[in-house]
């Protein structure tokens, strides 16, 4: 039986997510149909009777939406939300922007699956002539963390990904697991993937076949010493969460009509 039971999730499909566009620390909204996910998100947790305590999210819009609209299903707005940039999406560097699928087919599919799932490789980083770099960077989201803005990153590998944000991880939400609360976690893809990797153990070399769908729960159970009873689950059904972690792959795939 579980000690401890976690909800971790990629947030619902962004604007430039649709556009398959590496969108990374610019701060998007939800799609229409990233909308539609997190509330098919909230009604299924609902049904299987989910009630949360705390909710964590990172800064960025399509994170806290996502949480927004998760909760609002459940009928469980009142449940307190805390927000950090430790939970961003990974930095992307000079990548910020870009389409995935151009830049498969300029610099190759492989490289691109190195900068996108790798565990630390780091692409690029970006420079002040960046046309998203004043965006990010004179946000006054930013002036309100644990940390001089001028000392946040400029592209992050995976790795880099997990080492900032395991001290979250440890001296916020872990202390709040191990009080009894049940906790959500609205992320990104790499933040939830870099999680993953942390309490799970997944090896450097295996965390590249990591794919999470947007809007799509995920279950964590752990004993007393925050170790996983089992693999994570994908709550859903599965043959469309199958479909849905093929569509996030081929993101970074020459269109066919390309090749």
């Amino acid at each position: 039986m579980a000690k401890y039971r976690l909800v971790l999730l990629r947030h619902g499909e962004g604007a430039w997510t649709k556009e398959n566009r590496f969108c990374s620390w610019v701060d998007q909204k939800l799609s229409s149909d990233g909308i539609k996910e997190a509330q098919s998100c909230g009604k299924h947790l609902k049904a299987l009777g989910f009630e949360f305590d705390l909710v964590f999210t990172s800064v960025l819009s399509r994170s806290i939406q996502t949480a927004w609209l998760i909760l609002q299903e459940m009928g469980q707005e009142w449940v307190p939300i805390q927000s950090s940039w430790r939970l961003n999406e990974r930095h992307y560097g000079a990548l910020i922007g870009l389409n995935r699928a151009e830049m498969a087919l300029n610099h190759g599919e492989e490289q691109v699956r190195m900068w996108r799932r790798s565990y630390d490789v780091t692409p690029p980083p970006i420079s002040e002539s960046h046309p998203y770099y004043a965006e990010i960077y004179n946000d006054r989201r930013y002036k309100c963390g644990d940390v001089p803005q001028e000392n946040l990153p400029k592209a992050e590998s995976l790795k880099d990904v997990l080492d900032r944000l395991l001290p979250y991880w440890n001296e916020k939400i872990v202390p709040e697991l191990k009080s009894g609360k049940m906790i959500l976690i609205s992320a990104h893809g790499n933040s939830s993937r870099a999680l993953l990797k942390h309490v799970e153990g997944i090896s450097d070399e295996d965390i590249i076949n990591v794919t999470l769908p947007t809007g799509v729960p995920i279950l964590l159970e752990l004993d007393e010493n925050l170790h996983p009873l089992g693999p994570h689950q994908f709550l859903g059904d599965q043959e469309a969460i199958q479909a849905a972690i093929k569509k996030v792959e081929d993101q970074g795939k020459v269109k066919s009509a390309e090749k």
